[in-house]
């Protein structure tokens, strides 16, 4: 595959987001590192995350699986017309690194990239929760994108480096291409009685923890209802 490009990266403190009273469904205090902002130069990339970002639930994101979350330029377009949001800008889905050339379909579970003086790994496709919706007020947004399968999808750190918007994204090695992130979400999301392929993708030896483990209790509970275990 071509090099891809890093067009923007950003961070944000975990805050306080207080209710404004109004009573709508989202309008409820939260704490969230989701509000993020892009950053000009370049930044440290650790093993769990960029310097200067944070997650408000770190059991849930973060981490040395979710250490960087990755999320395609294309998509925005679709997304400001679909939503009528035309002022989505790069970290709109909360993700660290909007890029470019490295789409769900086009890229696999375990590749190897360098970027900048970093190297990272393909970890697991992202699954969007309720934040996403509350941040943009619409109910069924995280819905959507898991329908859709424009996830995004998270980098394990490798080796550490400092990183800034405009680097090239180059592949260094792909050790698992049966097992792009587009197939990943689908055996995830819409083929959930594919026991096989869930077992076959937990299997994976490059694939994070939390998703293995879920397919693994996946096939298990589907054993049990059978009343084959």
């Amino acid at each position: 595959m071509k090099a891809a490009k890093l067009l923007s990266i950003q961070i944000a403190s975990a805050a306080e987001i207080p209710a404004t009273g109004i009573a709508a469904w989202w309008d409820k205090p939260w704490t969230s590192g989701f509000h993020k902002q892009a950053v000009a130069g370049r930044i440290w990339l650790g093993y769990e995350g960029l310097r200067g970002d944070q997650q408000a639930d770190r059991e849930n994101h973060g981490g040395v699986d979710k250490a960087v979350c990755v999320y395609a330029a294309e998509h925005y377009p679709s997304w400001r017309d679909v939503l009528k949001l035309p002022e989505m800008a790069h970290g709109a889905f909360g993700e660290n690194f909007t890029v470019q050339g490295l789409m769900e379909s086009e890229i696999c579970i375990g590749d190897v990239f360098q970027v900048g003086a970093a190297r990272v790994q393909v970890s697991q496709p992202r699954q969007p929760c309720w934040k996403l919706a509350r941040r943009w007020r619409i109910k069924d947004l995280s819905a959507q994108v898991e329908q859709n399968g424009r996830t995004g999808f998270y980098f394990r750190v490798l080796q550490h480096g400092w990183v800034e918007a405009g680097d090239t994204i180059e592949l260094v090695d792909r050790s698992f291409p049966r097992f792009a992130v587009a197939y990943a979400n689908q055996i995830m999301h819409r083929r959930k009685n594919d026991i096989a392929a869930a077992m076959e993708l937990a299997s994976c030896p490059l694939l994070s923890g939390s998703w293995k483990d879920s397919l693994w209790l996946r096939a298990e509970n589907n054993e049990t209802t059978d009343g084959s275990a």
